[in-house]
């Protein structure tokens, strides 16, 4: 009998260990990534990123039709006096050469891609982001020769943006960017085009030292969006300002 008893204590012991392994691993399923409530998680990030870019498209559309109505203001007021339209006209100026208007013209696009990746392991390489201050050497090139406006990929070059590596991606003005680049400037193109082109210059290192594919073009007319992020100043003030704070 004692035999028996002992036995059926281990069977006892076995089947409460087995039961405590179970929740235990159910327990580490459920936490696992591809688990029902980090899916549940992913799922509301994704609900909530979407609301969030549709609130963004609404309220840029409102600030388009807003400036849509204080242009026709400008415009009315200034075919009445002389003085506004001076001022409306200035005021254009600025705004061009802050970036914050679209603008087309004459100019150049330079396309930028990576090398034919012939082995499997590097398909997930790419030559120009990891070297993306070529990109900021090529913009530098453009300002020299006179370009009046720059953007790559659609975005804006201004005086505040960054072009910076996040991840797996290069964000300029914030925003992820992947090649291929699309380099467009405003100038005049047959300057911009000697002046990227030159002799051992930005466009011959891009191919002879990184074998990146790259191509320039002439156009007489391009088209460059406006910088939609938001320009802040937080320690630069009109002097003005200060002089009378003292």
């Amino acid at each position: 009998m004692k035999k028996y008893s002992g036995l059926i204590v281990v069977c006892i012991l076995a089947l409460f260990i087995g039961l405590i392994l179970s929740i235990q691993l159910r327990m580490t399923a459920g936490s696992d990534q591809g688990g029902l409530v980090p899916l549940a998680k992913v799922r509301g990030y994704e609900a909530e990123l979407k609301m969030v870019k549709d609130e963004k498209e609404a309220i840029k559309q409102e600030l388009l039709d807003l400036e849509d109505r204080l242009n026709s203001i400008e415009s009315e007021k200034a075919t009445d006096d002389a003085f506004v339209d001076g001022l409306v006209s200035d005021l254009e100026k600025y705004k061009t050469s802050a970036g914050v208007l679209d603008v087309q013209g004459p100019g150049v696009l330079v396309t930028i891609k990576d090398p034919v990746v012939k082995d499997e392991y590097e398909q997930d390489f790419s030559v120009i982001m990891y070297n993306y201050e070529l990109l900021l050497s090529l913009v530098n090139k453009l300002k020299e020769a006179g370009a009046e406006a720059i953007s790559i990929n659609e975005q804006r070059i201004v005086a505040t943006t960054e072009v910076s590596m996040a991840g797996n991606n290069v964000n300029i003005n914030g925003t992820p960017t992947a090649p291929p680049y699309y380099v467009k400037a405003i100038g005049n193109p047959d300057t911009l085009d000697a002046a990227i082109n030159i002799r051992s210059g930005i466009i011959e290192t891009m191919k002879m030292k990184y074998n990146l594919i790259v191509s320039t073009e002439k156009k007489n007319e391009l088209t460059i969006p406006r910088y939609t992020g938001t320009i802040k100043f937080k320690y630069a003030k009109p002097v003005g300002n200060q002089e009378d704070e003292q």
